[in-house]
């Protein structure tokens, strides 16, 4: 029973938001008709996004391994499902229990606190999750201590980063509607902030101005397609079609098979498109009954696809040149004494182009480039730090790959390693949050606002 609620509940991102769906429209009183609708259509937009995310990935694994055979790359390739799940054995309780109590950590704050945000993107409270039990047991912390600190830290997290990045999200939203609760945040933040900083004057992507025989490129499925197609067709000439025709193709052409891959990736960010607007028409409405009844004045935070649709183009150019900040950390990596990390283009596609998007609302067509590249070097060097502090994890051939896993990492690794006691590092650390959050409070009390966002609205 605890393993249906833990992995196949809480752990499934559709299941998850539907039911905060599912008691936000009970709690509006809603006819049944529109309680069932409104769920289904929330899980659904989920499944959706699942779908789109699932066609994108195995184009992206088929794109990684010609990459690696074209270029013949040894190093440790970040990927967060395949760390999670070899921390499983050794980690699988405490992940879990992180992860629960974590959230009931997240929704006591959000009540009680002027940080009113619901973190919604459950696979990635796992993985937070697995990254703190693995980081804190490795510190020498375990049992009940373990469990507690983790959790208070997780929920910290899951209220803290949206409203850090809020002043940027709502540049790129025009509205309040929706945070971002992904833990790439501090990749985002990098990027918003090198495109307020170079971005002057500079136009947005998508007012990119095209000539009318290239008319067809204002459709992103279309720009996408061929922005692929080149890609895979320049790796696909470098590995030669003895290998892709007998390890990936089955037998078909290499070009054709490269080809198809390029349109499937496009196919898939489609699909992912269509999804979050589900979701969107249906979580924000639903969720105002959590917002009235539990948390008032709550924000529910969602996955970073959730921004794509507000700059199309911003997407494709914050993965393409994160992607290329990642290569060109492989040749810097080595020159620090780092292990080399070999770009995942799965996290390079989803946090750089959210990277993008974010760029483009703070510096347009610069902010997007540079940003999204500072997002690249960010998810290149942060693994790379935190290997040592993952105890045997580190030797696995892979980590980790988001931005905010490698500054939580190695903020809570390293620290703790110079505590003569794992106790006063948790007792130290206990302190330091509940400071924070009473100056939070009573600071909100007296100017009716929300610190971190007053800040740092003024300033974006």
């Amino acid at each position: 029973m605890v393993d249906l609620m833990m992995n196949d509940i809480l752990g499934t991102p559709a299941i998850l938001v539907g039911l905060f769906a599912f008691f936000g429209l009970l709690l509006q009183r809603k006819q049944i008709a529109d309680v069932i609708s409104g769920t289904l259509k929330t899980i659904m937009g989920f499944v959706i996004l699942d779908i789109g995310a699932g066609a994108i990935t195995g184009s992206l694994g088929n794109f990684s391994s010609m990459f690696d055979s074209a270029f013949e790359l040894s190093g440790v390739i970040p990927n967060n499902e395949a760390i999670v799940a070899l921390a499983q054995d050794a980690f699988g309780t405490e992940t879990a229990m992180i992860m629960l109590f974590g959230m009931i950590v997240n929704i006591v704050l959000a009540r009680f606190t002027p940080f009113k945000y619901i973190f919604l993107t459950g696979h990635h409270t796992m993985f937070m999750a697995c990254l703190i039990a693995v980081i804190l047991s490795t510190g020498g912390i375990e049992g009940m201590t373990l469990i507690l600190t983790g959790s208070i830290i997780l929920g910290s997290l899951m209220v803290l980063m949206p409203a850090m990045l809020q002043p940027f999200t709502r540049k790129i939203t025009g509205s309040n509607d929706f945070a971002v609760g992904h833990f790439g945040s501090f990749g985002y933040l990098a990027a918003g902030a090198v495109g307020r900083l170079v971005g002057k004057e500079s136009k947005s992507t998508e007012e990119l101005k095209v000539p009318k025989s290239l008319g067809f490129l204002r459709d992103t499925s279309v720009s996408v397609s061929l922005t692929m197609a080149i890609l895979f067709f320049v790796v696909a000439l470098f590995a030669g079609p003895t290998f892709i025709e007998a390890e990936l193709s089955d037998g078909t052409n290499f070009l054709v098979f490269a080809f198809l891959q390029s349109i499937t990736f496009a196919a898939g960010v489609y699909v992912i498109l269509a999804g979050v607007r589900m979701i969107l028409s249906e979580i924000v409405p639903a969720f105002k009954g959590i917002a009235d009844k539990v948390v008032p004045n709550a924000i529910p935070a969602l996955d970073c696809p959730a921004v794509f649709p507000f700059a199309n183009n911003a997407v494709v150019i914050g993965f393409v040149f994160s992607f290329l900040a990642g290569l060109i950390s492989m040749f810097l990596l080595p020159l620090l004494g780092l292990r080399v990390i070999v770009p995942g283009l799965v996290p390079h596609f989803f946090t750089g182009a959210a990277a993008g998007v974010f760029g483009n609302a703070t510096g347009g067509r610069k902010g997007a480039i540079f940003g999204s590249m500072a997002n690249g070097l960010i998810i290149s060097f942060l693994p790379a730090i935190l290997l040592p502090v993952l105890g045997s994890l580190g030797f696995e051939g892979t980590t980790f790959g988001d931005a905010d896993f490698g500054v939580i990492g190695v903020t809570l690794g390293y620290p703790i390693q110079l505590f003569t006691s794992p106790l006063l590092f948790v007792g130290a650390l206990v302190i330091l949050l509940a400071g924070f959050f009473i100056v939070s409070i009573a600071r909100s009390r007296s100017k009716h606002a929300t610190p971190i966002e007053e800040q740092q609205s003024k300033s974006v």
